[in-house]
Formats: C-alpha cells, structure tokens, sequence
C-alpha cells in the first residue's frame, strides 16, 4: 500500500487510506506567540480591550482543528472526538504558547489537526493584540507528541536520545 501524494505520473491526489486499520490516535502540537511582558501581562488580568484574548483563541483553535480539511489540500475529513487548547505562559520573557490536543479513533493521524489549531489559537492572539504591538511573532509551531498507527509513538522530548 503506497502513502504517496502523488500518483505515476506526478499528479497530486488524496491518499487512499481506506485499507488502514482504525486505531486510537492522539496528537498534540504547539505554537509560541512572542508578545512583550506587558503585554502577556494584560492577555492573562484580561486587560485586553479587544476581550477574553484567550477564551476566544481557544475556540478559533477547536473550531479550525474542525475545519483543516478545507485548509490543506491533501489532508483527510476525520471524525474528530477531542480537542483541548491550553496556554503555557513565561511572565518574564512574555512568551505564550498554545497547546492543541487532538483525538479520534481513525485511519490516519490528527498530527495536521494539532498543528492547525496550534497555530490558529496563535493567530488569533496575535489578532487581539496587535493594536499594542504589530511587531509581535509568532513561532516555532510544532508537532510535540503523536500516538497510534502503524508508526507509533512519537514526542518531541525523546527525538534527540
């Protein structure tokens, strides 16, 4: 069974997963958003005049993780049955990381998922909070933990053993 996006003749398709056993997945992913500390400050006291800076990057993260079929081209509709966004702070450095959880039991991993959400949440952040500072950055987003299928486990705190 070929996992390739591209078919003989170089044509991009959807890989057929349709052969794949269903197996419990799991996949969590995150995305730093670099803001000053005065400003995390005012994200975390709810000081923000935009509104609960946080409540409503949780929810653009759930619902993008919904919506990243329609996002990236070759990536699969899943029946997701779990999403949780949390936030990570450093009061000191005024970095905010968002962390997005994915689950389902499925053929194919919630890696994009996770990493969608992730992102989202950080764009959303930085949406209510730019009228303080456009120079605010976003990133590294990455893949921090996926289990299940035919590859297994994989985190991030183990990659360079």
């Amino acid at each position: 069974m070929s996992f390739n996006h591209f078919d003989e003749r170089g044509r991009a398709h959807m890989v057929d997963v349709s052969g794949k056993p269903f197996s419990e997945r799991l996949a969590r992913a995150s995305a730093d958003i670099n803001l000053t500390p005065d400003i995390l400050a005012k994200v975390l006291d709810h000081e923000v005049a935009k509104g609960d800076v946080l409540g409503v990057a949780r929810l653009a993260a759930i619902a993008s993780v919904k919506k990243t079929p329609d996002l990236i081209p070759l990536s699969h509709p899943l029946a997701i049955h779990h999403v949780a966004v949390d936030f990570i702070h450093d009061r000191k450095s005024g970095t905010l990381t968002a962390v997005c959880e994915v689950g389902a039991v499925e053929r194919t991993g919630m890696e994009m998922e996770a990493m969608t959400g992730a992102t989202v949440a950080a764009l959303t952040v930085y949406d209510m909070c730019k009228g303080m500072d456009k120079g605010l950055t976003i990133g590294p987003v990455q893949l921090q933990y996926k289990s299940g299928g035919k590859s297994g486990v994989y985190s991030r705190e183990d990659a360079d053993e």
